[in-house]
């Protein structure tokens, strides 16, 4: 049986047909239009280009935000102008076919435990690095949503007390400390030191800012301040994990998002800052760390997978 998997992004769109196996058997990328009409005409016109040479029996599709938990409505959404946004019906009047709508990182975080690093656990947490934090969990082999939709916004736990506002409306959000965002913060406070923040310095007065592929640059040719500025954003991670283990009990955390390029660089230290802080460590079993294999076809992959026939 195959699926369709749209996963929409505030700049692109990404499209596939994937098989039972995650194979995926066709793709398009498309822009993303400002208007939300043309929005999902453009997602109608992708379904149908896949239904002209495929036979697609329902379609699955990510999107950034807060979903409500029949999976119908787009509640809000950070990047396009949704408001409860009856996207599901919207979707099935124009393609005739099955719609599910799902959050972006829990369908990431689905592909991952199907076709990726999560494969053979039943307990995962998957936690993505970008500009944000975004969160996926599954619980004995059934993804967690909570009692509004809304669960695993795992990158607005709370984890310094009156520490950086966060675009949330809070302070102290796990995405401050630990999110790329973080790594230019650190990067940029580091440079402002002598010593281990000279490259870091040196980068910031030839190209205005310090970014996080920069930083990862750095990081890999054995730069100090690089090292420490992963290391502290990887440190903080690490403590968030352990807090999530004292709850969830996963086996497995898996990390995706631009940190996964720097693989065991990065998972090094948050180890180590998971190990320190886990709860009664010396007597209960603890997690395995593993990066995600799937990159930028897990939201598709994933809405695919979660699709309903």
């Amino acid at each position: 049986m195959l699926r369709a998997g749209i996963d929409i992004g505030g700049t692109k769109i990404a499209g596939g047909v994937v098989d039972a196996d995650g194979q995926i058997l066709e793709r398009v990328r498309v822009d993303t239009p400002e208007d939300t009409a043309a929005l999902a005409q453009v997602v109608i016109d992708i379904i149908d280009r896949f239904r002209a040479t495929h036979e697609i029996a329902a379609v699955g599709v990510a999107a950034a935000g807060f979903i409500d938990r029949e999976r119908t409505t787009v509640i809000h959404a950070p990047n396009i102008a949704w408001r409860s946004e009856p996207l599901k019906a919207i979707l099935c009047h124009g393609t005739g076919l099955p719609v599910t709508i799902e959050n972006d990182a829990n369908a990431a975080g689905w592909a991952e435990y199907r076709f990726g690093a999560g494969r053979g656990v039943q307990h995962m947490v998957m936690l993505t690095i970008g500009t944000g934090v975004g969160g996926a969990i599954v619980l004995d082999g059934e993804l967690l949503r909570g009692g509004h939709g809304a669960a695993a916004e795992l990158g607005h736990l709370r984890v310094v007390r009156d520490g950086r506002p966060c675009g949330c409306g809070q302070d102290g959000c796990l995405e401050q400390y630990a999110s790329g965002r973080a790594i230019q913060r650190e990067a940029s406070q580091i440079a402002d030191t002598d010593g281990i923040g000279q490259a870091l310095a040196a980068h910031r007065a030839e190209n205005g800012s310090i970014s996080g592929p920069a930083v990862s640059r750095l990081l890999l040719a054995g730069d100090p301040g690089a090292t420490e500025a992963i290391r502290r954003v990887a440190s903080a991670l690490g403590q968030a994990c352990a807090s999530l283990q004292a709850v969830l009990d996963p086996e497995l955390f898996v990390i995706g998002g631009g940190v996964a390029e720097l693989g065991e660089e990065f998972l090094r230290p948050v180890r180590a800052a998971y190990s320190a802080s886990i709860p009664g460590r010396s007597d209960r079993p603890t997690a395995q760390f593993a990066i995600a294999d799937l990159v930028n076809d897990a939201g598709l992959m994933g809405a695919a997978a979660l699709a309903c026939a």
